[in-house]
This record gives C-alpha cells, structure tokens and sequence, in this order.
C-alpha cells in the first residue's frame, strides 16, 4: 500500500510571469478558463465555493460557473440551501478552480448578490425539462427520508407542470463580485507562480507576486 505521506508530483507544464500575464484578472481568468475547455479538461466550469455562516464554521461544495463579465461570476442554486442561508447572512464569500491536468489554480474573493429576477428566469428556462422539474423536487441541504421521496416529488412536479415548470421562488442566480484574485501556476521543485489582483479604491488593479 502506498503512502500518502509519499505521493509526488513535479510541477513543469508552464509559468506564469507578470510580463505575460494580463494587466486585468478577469483578463487573465478568461485565457485560463477558454485554454481548460480548449485542452478538454473535465468540467473546466466546476469551482469550489466556500461559504462562513452564522456559527464561524467555513463550507464548501461544488458548483458550476455560469457566466462571468465585468459584473462578476454568476452561478445558480436554492436559496434555501445551506449555502444559500449561509450567504445572506454573511455574503463574503470564495471560489476556486482547479485545473489539475494544467497544473494551474484560480482563486477568487468577494461579496456576493443575487442576480436579477430576469437573469435567473432566462437562465433556467434555458435548462432541460429534468433539470427545471429538479429545482422545484429538491429541498436542497434538508434531510429527506430516502431517494423514493425525492423521485415520488419529481413525478408530482412532472405532472402538475407538464412541460412549462415556472422558476420556482427559491431558486435563482448569484453574482459574485470580486476584490481579490489570485492565480497560481505550478512549478519545479515548489518554487510555483503565484500572482495576487487586489482591487483598489480608484477601481484599478494592483498585481503582485506572492511566495508559493
């Protein structure tokens, strides 16, 4: 059996040097993002979110990027979701990518807001019929007494909304809108790239280089 203890890996695919890197981090996030979908790296679009609720305990879980622009980075869930109560109480929060075929890891911190009501409803009338008749089936982060009771509330909704399932109330989108971006890019013998986007109160972008 192999020790975990003595797992090794030795970081070589690219650099990142502030020179090449983008001036702007949403920039630098968009190269990054469309050089994972280009290289086929599975579920290029899956970033970690960690939330803080009232209790101080941080929570993380898997969601999937839906966009992103100058506004923010936007994905979609249950307000009433553990997440979902864990930011409106506390709407700091962080995400990140990692792209381990590349080597490469994006983090980014922020304040988070709900998108608009037109945004969440053109958003989810884009999504297969299964996945709108889900939202409404599914009491996201509550105890359920077994799979049979999850699927028995997908034939109710099935059946009650034939092909056109409205948005449900507590379903929709969050933006979030970042401050701080880091960008890290695996290197030989540890000495990774690690470069920091801070922004500042004139709205421009301060870079800079961490240790790894």
């Amino acid at each position: 059996m192999t020790s975990i203890a003595n797992l090794r890996k030795s970081y070589e695919r690219a650099e990142l040097d502030e020179t090449a890197s983008a001036a702007d981090p949403l920039q630098q996030f968009d190269r990054w993002l469309q050089e994972a979908i280009q290289g086929e790296v599975p579920e290029p679009n899956a970033m970690t979110l960690a939330t803080v609720g009232s209790d101080l305990r941080p929570s993380t879980r898997i969601v999937l990027i839906k966009g992103y622009d100058a506004q923010g980075i936007v994905w979609y869930t249950n307000y009433e979701s553990r997440k979902g109560q864990e930011l409106a109480g506390n709407p700091y929060a962080a995400l990140q990518f990692h792209w381990v075929e590349l080597e490469r890891v994006v983090r980014i911190e922020g304040v988070v807001e709900k998108v608009s009501g037109a945004e969440s409803d053109a958003y989810f009338n884009s999504r297969p019929l299964d996945s709108r008749i889900g939202a409404w089936a599914s009491p996201q982060s509550q105890v359920i007494a077994g799979r049979t009771e999850l699927v028995t509330s997908a034939a109710k909704y099935a059946a009650k909304f034939l092909l056109n399932p409205p948005r449900p109330p507590h379903w929709g989108g969050y933006r979030l809108k970042p401050d701080n971006w880091q960008f890290w890019q695996g290197r030989k013998s540890r000495l990774h790239d690690r470069l920091r986007y801070t922004l500042e109160t004139d709205g421009n972008w301060m870079r800079e280089r961490l240790a790894p």
